[in-house]
């Protein structure tokens, strides 16, 4: 039985925490991960198996990965509208894709734990006035005053409540009827009707139409139609958080993470010495790395030998964000190197963190055309490899924000400041979202 006071190693450097008041061993902090310690978990260990051993499927180039959400969830974004719009947007995609493919799509959400981001500076400062910088409202509030910028430790207690709410709010729709594929369906074939989008997206939306109707006259009605699964992951980057909701498995003896099912650690935390890669190689949740375009080949084979030494299938995923300049030149020596290596991994593009700029109006965008030749080197280098394109994470919310310029709806840059509400990167709309998911299912059809 695994002892978990003793479990992650002492004196390891975090980067990229919050200044707490009192410093991460003080009063403040010990109240609140007291607190953390004494409630439920908010998944369950077996849940975090099933995922894993989907994400092995996916290895093995017999499922995909839709992996997406917010950038970072806010406490006020976390209503009954706002999260149902997320999921109904991730089950749309997922439906196209999965009928492309013919490919189970396995399908996790940015959500019920996304609250904190790393920052490229500890301060801010407007109008000659310097404060802490907004690092996600598991920390502080984006507000900027003195008092809303304050680290407060009892923030993460929140982040708890409002991710148990979320998840709660998630099961009943993914299980209670709300994702049956027929409906999804319907809301499909309306995006693809819409003149804006072209012929090819209404040919795969009747296509699919037609399936069903084939299925239905057969007397094929599968329970499976009616229900999903549905997983939550974010960025384990408050390792206070992480570690107080860390537990026992009454079934193995093991350390599961059970903040999530999948948590990630990302380009700014993943020192080869560091805290953060120690306490991912000591729980059992299916694990992923963002790797970037200065990443090389010993990176990823170190990575792989600290946090799946075993080479245990489902455990480990790379996801890759090299951006749409450098995504063909950049990745294949990492996927060539692994792939000769033996490793068990997942291939997974975020085509999102690569392609950041800023308008001239001040406002961070993204070009979805970028996003989306991101989204195809990363396809076109898996297939020069023979290697398995394994999925994409996303950016997105159900919303019809303006904060990436392009797609169908030709946003431009002027166009940022109708609504641009996202806490800190631009976020795909629902309409580039599912937009992106048609021309992806190209993709897949072609691999």
């Amino acid at each position: 039985m695994t002892n978990l006071d003793s479990l992650f190693t002492p004196g390891l450097i975090a980067a990229q925490q919050p200044q707490w008041p009192g410093g991460s061993d003080g009063e403040p902090v010990a109240r609140a991960v007291a607190e953390l310690k004494k409630l439920p978990p908010l998944v369950f260990a077996g849940e975090c198996d099933n995922l894993k051993a989907k994400v092995a499927e996916a290895q093995a180039g017999r499922a995909f990965w839709l992996q997406g959400g917010d950038c970072a969830e806010t406490f006020a974004s976390a209503t009954a509208d706002s999260i149902r719009n997320r999921i109904k947007t991730i089950l749309q995609m997922a439906a196209v894709l999965q009928y492309a493919s013919s490919l189970p799509v396995i399908k996790v959400g940015r959500m019920a734990g996304q609250f904190a981001k790393p920052r490229s500076n500890d301060n801010e400062t407007r109008d000659g006035v310097t404060l802490p910088a907004y690092r996600g409202d598991a920390v502080n509030d984006i507000e900027f005053t003195a008092e809303s910028r304050q680290p407060n430790p009892q923030r993460l207690l929140q982040v708890y409540n409002t991710s148990a709410a979320t998840l709660n709010l998630v099961r009943a729709f993914t299980q209670g009827g709300f994702a049956d594929l027929r409906q999804v369906h319907e809301w499909n074939k309306g995006f693809a009707n819409d003149p804006r989008f072209g012929q090819r997206y209404e040919q795969m939306a009747s296509e699919i139409g037609r399936a069903l109707n084939f299925m239905t006259s057969a007397g094929v009605d599968p329970e499976s139609f009616r229900r999903v699964d549905f997983y939550s992951s974010h960025e384990a980057l408050i390792l206070e958080y992480e570690k107080a909701l860390t537990r026992i498995d009454s079934r193995t003896g093991n350390a599961y993470d059970v903040s999530g099912h999948f948590l990630w650690i990302g380009e700014r935390t993943r020192q080869l010495d560091g805290a953060h890669l120690d306490f991912a190689a000591k729980i059992h949740n299916p694990i992923g790395i963002k790797l970037g375009p200065k990443s090389t080949p010993e990176d990823a084979l170190t990575l792989i030998n600290i946090l799946n030494p075993s080479n245990e299938p489902g455990r480990l995923t790379f996801i890759t964000r090299m951006g749409a300049g450098l995504v063909r030149e950049k990745l294949p020596v990492l996927v060539e190197a692994v792939r000769d290596s033996g490793a068990q991994v997942l291939w997974v593009c975020d085509p999102m963190h690569g392609n950041t700029y800023e308008a001239p109006s001040g406002y961070k965008t993204r070009r979805f055309d970028d996003v989306l030749d991101e989204v195809r080197g990363f396809f076109e280098v898996h297939k020069s490899l023979g290697t398995h394109p394994g999925g994409i994470h996303i950016e997105l919310t159900g919303d019809d924000v303006t904060e990436c310029v392009g797609g169908g709806e030709q946003i431009s840059e002027e166009d940022l400041a109708n609504r641009y509400e996202t806490a800190c990167d631009p976020r795909l709309n629902h309409t580039q979202s599912l937009e992106l998911a048609f021309l992806v299912a190209e993709m897949l059809r072609d691999r």
